[in-house]
């Protein structure tokens, strides 16, 4: 998938709603593709705090010491009081999906959401 691709995706996530953030992470923790819903006022320090994110999340996320007898992860969330964090990885390409939203999100819903924008391929 190209970096415009990414981008394309990125931003259809950042129609729905109750997401204020979707990028693509290397696994370096640089961000690659996508970023903040346009017009939305990021709370104080949140790219900050993001950027520690994806560096954790993409430590945790490479690893793989359960997916033989537990499968390999299909996401990481933590929620929050303030917002919920998603990290959906992509093992093949060594990069991942992440994605902050508001505390009101159905995570099932979302992850059901980003498999349906990412599997299609228009």
């Amino acid at each position: 998938m190209s970096d415009t691709l990414y981008a394309q995706k990125c931003a259809k996530l950042l129609e729905e709603t109750e997401i204020r953030f979707a990028g693509i992470v290397d696994k370096d923790g640089k961000l690659i593709s996508g970023g903040f819903k346009k017009g939305l006022v990021p709370y104080e320090g949140d790219e900050t705090k993001l950027q520690s994110f994806f560096d954790f999340v993409s430590k945790a996320s490479i690893r793989k010491e359960f997916d033989e007898s537990l499968g390999p992860i299909n996401y990481l969330a933590a929620r929050r009081d303030k917002a919920v964090l998603v990290s959906f990885p992509f093992p093949i390409t060594q990069i991942l999906l992440l994605i902050s939203a508001e505390p009101t999100v159905n995570i099932e819903t979302l992850a059901k959401k980003v498999v349906e924008i990412f599997t299609d391929v228009n």
